[in-house]
């Protein structure tokens, strides 16, 4: 089955709503009417999203959230809810970061919050899983990552799936420089996508996308995009210079 590549720019605590202007029209620039197969995602920290729309704007690229709380509304001082994020202009939004398990406390029961706060809210979810070091040195990948797919899904069945995206993001691999190989992205990826034909049957597996993240650069994003079952890239540190971000986008698509 054809699936139309992602590539979703992370850009985490990076960018003010100014430098976040100029980022995206650099982008917009870049890719012009080239890249009609391509799904192109950023996602700015809270206070730049509305900046990051007015540039896009008219372009194709989307823009997504970090983040969201699983309340539509009320006193919960420094969240942000699915309507919010919907009426700045996103379209999608990052559930279950390891950024935030590892830093904020999230666990599989909250990310499952968070995906359906998503869901209802009209956002795509990015649902990002994926093992430490620790994990894959004990022979534990295909378990944890089956756990956390599984938790975060929970009773969901998602009667869209080209409007529900997975990031296989290897913990080990985000921001070290050191980056799953072709054949180790391709088999984690393969055993998700059997996941979800368990869980959701086959067609919605085989429309779902499942994306990699965790070092991707312009120099390994073709042999990562060359597997079957890796769609499109969830990209941190290299979405935040318009020229690697593009080389990515062309090399992947």
């Amino acid at each position: 089955m054809n699936r139309t590549p992602i590539m979703a720019g992370n850009w985490k605590m990076h960018k003010t709503p100014d430098e976040t202007r100029a980022l995206v029209r650099a982008l917009v620039e870049g890719i012009g009417s080239g890249l009609p197969n391509c799904e192109v995602i950023v996602a700015p920290p809270f206070v730049s999203i509305s900046a990051a729309v007015e540039a896009a704007r008219g372009s194709g690229i989307q823009v997504a959230g970090q983040n969201l709380y699983w309340e539509d509304k009320g006193a919960f001082t420094g969240e942000i809810s699915g309507p919010l994020l919907r009426a700045t202009g996103c379209t999608h939004v990052i559930v279950g970061h390891s950024e935030r398990r590892q830093h904020f406390g999230e666990t599989d029961a909250t990310v499952n919050r968070r995906i359906m706060a998503a869901m209802r809210a009209g956002l795509v979810p990015i649902f990002c899983v994926g093992e430490t070091l620790e994990e894959r040195e004990t022979g534990r990948t295909f378990e944890v990552v089956r756990t956390q797919v599984r938790a975060g899904l929970g009773e969901i069945r998602p009667p869209d799936p080209l409007r529900f995206v997975i990031a296989y993001e290897p913990v080990w691999a985000i921001g070290t420089g050191h980056t799953a190989t072709p054949e180790q992205a391709q088999e984690v990826h393969a055993f998700l996508r059997e996941e979800l034909d368990s869980l959701l049957g086959r067609d919605a597996s085989q429309a779902m996308r499942i994306l990699y993240g965790g070092s991707v650069k312009p120099s390994n994003a073709r042999g990562l995009m060359d597997c079957a079952d890796i769609d499109g890239g969830l990209v941190g540190g290299a979405s935040l210079k318009s020229e690697d971000f593009l080389g990515i986008i062309r090399e992947g698509t």
